[in-house]
């Protein structure tokens, strides 16, 4: 059982949801968050379709959400993520195609920003994260009870 503390540090973490069709990468990017500390995986999905769904049942602070996806593509699973109401997750778009490919992908489909593959790490994580929501991209940080506004 958890404690009062562990209850809260739980409460107050950024809750991931990871979407990539590829197996070993949403194993490497679990391995991420998992490192980063204040962030905690709440699910994977490997298809556009069930990234929408899983937005909608999971309630992500942030989504790593693969360009390139059999389905819909990670651009429209993003804008039907965030046309869902309620609470809208942060989106931070992922590809192994380099940054300048892609400068005009985030705004277009409502994502805060993009990060190729190889440059994921906890800090960039962190960073993305920080920058989303200090600009109002996206969901806010839980406020000290826990609960988000």
């Amino acid at each position: 059982m958890l404690d009062a503390t562990e209850m809260r540090e739980e409460h107050e973490a950024v809750r991931v949801l990871i979407v990539d069709d590829q197996a070993s990468f949403r194993r490497a990017a679990r391995g991420v968050v998992d490192l980063t500390p204040g962030f905690l995986v709440a699910g994977e999905a490997g298809t556009g379709e069930a990234s929408v769904d899983a937005a909608r049942a999971l309630r992500p602070d942030l989504v790593l959400m693969d360009v390139h996806l059999p389905g819909i593509d990670g651009l429209e699973a993003s804008r039907r993520i965030l046309a869902a109401g309620g609470q809208r997750p942060v989106i931070v778009l992922l590809s192994t195609y380099e940054a300048a490919d892609y400068l005009d992908r985030p705004p277009a489909c409502g994502a805060a920003a993009y990060l190729t593959k190889a440059e994921l790490d906890s800090e960039r994580l962190a960073a993305a994260w920080a920058a989303a929501t200090a600009s109002g991209s996206g969901s806010a940080p839980p406020d000290s009870s826990g609960t988000r506004p």
